[in-house]
C-alpha cells in the first residue's frame, strides 16, 4: 500500500541534496586554491599549478549532461525513489574519496587521475540529483501546492554554502593554515557523509507519489521518456536550458573568482582567507 509522504520528508528529502551539491563544489573551489595545486599537481610555478587544479571544476559540469540522461530515463522507466537513492550515493562517495586520495608526492600523475576520475563520478550523481529532486517534491505536492513544494530543493544550496564556509572556518580556526594545507583539508571532504547519511535515512523512507505510479501503470508506457520529452517540447526544453545555463555560469564564475580574489587580495593574508 502507497502511504503519502509527509512535508517534513519530502523537503529533507530533497533539500539535502542541493546542499550537497552546493557544499561540495565550494570545499572543492576552496580546496583548489588554497591546497590541490600543491598536493595533485606539480606545475613549474604556482599560477600554472592553480589553474591545472581549477580547471577540474569543469569535469563536474561535463559529466552532469550524462548524469541527468541516466538518472532521468531509469527514473521515468523504474522510480523516482531508486535512482535518488543511487545519485546521492555516487555523489557522497565520490566527495568522501576526494578527501581520502593520495597526494601527487605519493603516487605520482595517478593522484591527479583519481582525483578527476571523482570529479566526473560527483558530476554524474549531481547530474541526476536537482531534476529528480525537483520531481519529487513537485510529484508529492497536494493539490494548489506544487509551486510552495517546488522550492524545496533550491533552500539546499544556501545551508550547502552556509556549511562548507562554516567548515572551513572552524578547520582553520583549530587546527591552523599549515595544517590546513598539509592534512587538515580533508576533514570537509569527510565530512559530507554526514549529509549524505542524513539523505540517505530519509529517502529510503521514501514511497513512490501516487501521481508518478498512475503514469507509470499506464498500459503502454513510454520507452524512452527523455527523448519523448526532447522531440515533443523542443521549445520550451531548448529555452529553459539557456535559462539555467545562464544562472549557473555566472554564479559558478563567480565562486571561483571570488576564491582567488579572496587569497590574493593584498588585504587579506592567507591565514585569514577562510574566515572573509
Amino acid at each position: 500500500m502507497n502511504t503519502q509522504n509527509s512535508l517534513k520528508q519530502v523537503a529533507t528529502a530533497t533539500m539535502v541534496g542541493t546542499a550537497i551539491e552546493y557544499f561540495d563544489n565550494y570545499i572543492y573551489a576552496m580546496a583548489a586554491v588554497l591546497v590541490f595545486n600543491h598536493q595533485f599537481f606539480h606545475a613549474a610555478d604556482p599560477l600554472s599549478g592553480q589553474i591545472a587544479a581549477l580547471s577540474t571544476l569543469a569535469l563536474t559540469f561535463i559529466a552532469r549532461p550524462l548524469g541527468a540522461i541516466l538518472f532521468g530515463h531509469f527514473g521515468d522507466r523504474f522510480g523516482r525513489k531508486n535512482t535518488f537513492v543511487m545519485s546521492l550515493l555516487l555523489m557522497g562517495i565520490s566527495t568522501v574519496v576526494i578527501g581520502l586520495l593520495p597526494t601527487y608526492d605519493s603516487i605520482g600523475i595517478w593522484a591527479t587521475i583519481l582525483l578527476c576520475l571523482c570529479r566526473i563520478g560527483q558530476g554524474i550523481g549531481l547530474g541526476g540529483e536537482w531534476g529528480g529532486a525537483a520531481l519529487v517534491a513537485v510529484e508529492n505536492a497536494p493539490e494548489g501546492k506544487r509551486g510552495w513544494y517546488g522550492t524545496f530543493p533550491q533552500l539546499g544550496a544556501p545551508l550547502g554554502l552556509l556549511l562548507a564556509n562554516g567548515v572551513f572556518l572552524g578547520i582553520t580556526a583549530i587546527f591552523g593554515q599549515e595544517a590546513m594545507t598539509e592534512w587538515a583539508w580533508r576533514i570537509p571532504f569527510l565530512s559530507s557523509v554526514i549529509l549524505v547519511a542524513i539523505g540517505l535515512y530519509v529517502r529510503l523512507k521514501l514511497t513512490e507519489a501516487p501521481i508518478f505510479l498512475a503514469a507509470l501503470n499506464k498500459p503502454q508506457p513510454k520507452r524512452l521518456p527523455m527523448l519523448e520529452v526532447v522531440t515533443t517540447y523542443f521549445k520550451p526544453f531548448f529555452l529553459g536550458m539557456l535559462v539555467c545555463i545562464a544562472g549557473y555560469v555566472l554564479f559558478y564564475i563567480m565562486i571561483a573568482f571570488s576564491q582567488i580574489y579572496a587569497k590574493s587580495a593584498p588585504t587579506v593574508s592567507e591565514a585569514g582567507y577562510a574566515m572573509d
